[in-house]
């Protein structure tokens, strides 16, 4: 097989899964603050919906470090188009994750968390 063939087929296959790692990440740190969220509201220490606005705005920071830290170690996947297969990769895994727990969430009964 001709290398150049090969580089066309693993470049966007790679990217798609880092970008997929990336958003499996987020959306489990998503989940781990959703259920901290939880906690605090059944516990009654969540005294205003407010209080999250630090949080989240620090977990959507972390989402544009981590791609920034792939787009330094492999700027390769950030050329040629390759990078729209990056931001499919975050897309699709990070909304598998949230389709999954809207699902279970209309569910009857409790809402599983990513870790059961």
């Amino acid at each position: 097989m001709d290398t150049t063939l090969l580089a066309a087929i693993l470049r966007p296959l790679t990217g798609f899964t880092l970008g997929g790692i990336i958003g499996l990440g987020f959306g489990l740190l998503q989940n781990a603050a959703q259920r901290r969220y939880r906690r605090r509201q059944d516990d009654g220490r969540l005294k205003t919906g407010w209080v999250l606005v630090p949080g989240s705005m620090s977990r959507v920071a972390s989402l544009l470090i981590a791609l920034v830290v792939a787009q330094a170690i492999s700027p390769s996947l950030f050329t040629g188009g390759v990078q729209w297969w990056v931001s499919a990769g975050v897309a699709v895994s990070y909304s598998i994750l949230l389709g999954w727990q809207l699902y279970h969430r209309r569910a009857p009964g409790p809402v599983p968390t990513a870790s059961s």
